[in-house]
């Protein structure tokens, strides 16, 4: 019987179980991954990242093609086993397993590309944890009808590729973020094609202090469920924000969400504006699996 040695990781309260399959021996089916991530019969989890070398999978090779330093990919699959884009938080947890089992070395000022299905992704050290290059973000177009269970009537959300998909919704206040339901899977119209993340946000009071502008988040992951936090979530709830509340608005941002507090950050680049996620990122405990 096949074991796994695994790894429990949290960025905010986002959740992995992480293992380490170098040379890509040892996949795990869908229907495994959602056995693992169960909160009742498995170790509970957001979802499944593995640490495999680029080169032994076809999207590596891609990452590698863009970036020759990107030597380790993450391969990261959400609750239900189905694979995923890019998260946020997960790749903040993923660097920090790789420096804590010796695959990587990360020096304070140095930059470790990471190979993802959205691209490379370059992480840094930061006060509280770790800094991702999100890379280039893009108006997804349209403002899609969302409804959820306890908000009474349909809003408009607006879409975010953040290069995994993502709808967020502002809310009237933090009476209505709390009664959103979200347990049930908010309903899109139109529907995207490949579903999407979806974020519901409110302003602090005031919006921005000391030039910092400050918000609050809950969501629904696609393919996981409400979580406790979402990285590229957070990031798309502060530029929608942003793009609403104008030319003024600030381009770093305060984002709380259940399981704490990320920072996003817009900068410039040759190629457009780039969006940097900030926050910690913990290893929390270790086991083995057998994999039935």
């Amino acid at each position: 019987m096949a074991t796994i040695h695994f790894t429990k990781g949290q960025g905010t309260g986002n959740d992995f179980v992480l293992y380490s399959d170098p040379e890509g021996r040892l996949p795990l089916t869908p229907a495994q991954i959602a056995e693992i991530c169960d909160r009742h019969f498995g170790v509970g989890a957001d979802g499944v990242i593995r640490a495999i070398r680029s080169e032994h999978l076809p999207e590596g090779e891609a990452a590698l093609a863009e970036d020759d330093g990107a030597t380790w990919f993450m391969d990261y699959s959400n609750a239900d086993g189905s694979p995923a884009e890019m998260c946020g938080n997960g790749i903040r947890v993923y660097v920090r397993y790789l420096l804590e089992t010796g695959l990587a070395e990360l020096d304070e000022g140095a930059t470790l590309a990471i190979g993802t299905r959205s691209g490379v992704r370059d992480v840094q050290r930061s006060t509280n944890g770790f800094q991702v290059d999100l890379g280039r973000w893009d108006l997804a177009g349209g403002e899609p009808l969302v409804r959820a269970k306890e908000l009474p009537v349909a809003r408009p959300g607006l879409g975010i590729d953040m290069g995994n998909p993502h709808v967020v919704v502002a809310l009237a206040d933090e009476s209505e973020l709390e009664a959103a339901d979200l347990s049930y899977i908010p309903h899109l119209d139109p529907v995207p094609e490949h579903g999407a993340n979806v974020e519901f946000v409110v302003p602090l009071d005031p919006l921005v202090k000391d030039g910092v502008g400050r918000i609050r988040m809950r969501v629904h992951e696609r393919g996981s469920g409400e979580t406790l936090s979402c990285g590229t979530g957070a990031a798309a709830a502060a530029l929608a924000v942003r793009y609403w509340a104008g030319e003024a608005a600030p381009n770093n941002w305060r984002v709380e969400v259940p399981g704490g507090t990320v920072g996003v950050r817009m900068f410039p680049t040759e190629d457009g504006e780039h969006v940097a996620l900030s926050g910690p990122a913990a290893l929390t405990f270790t086991g083995t699996l057998d994999l039935a």
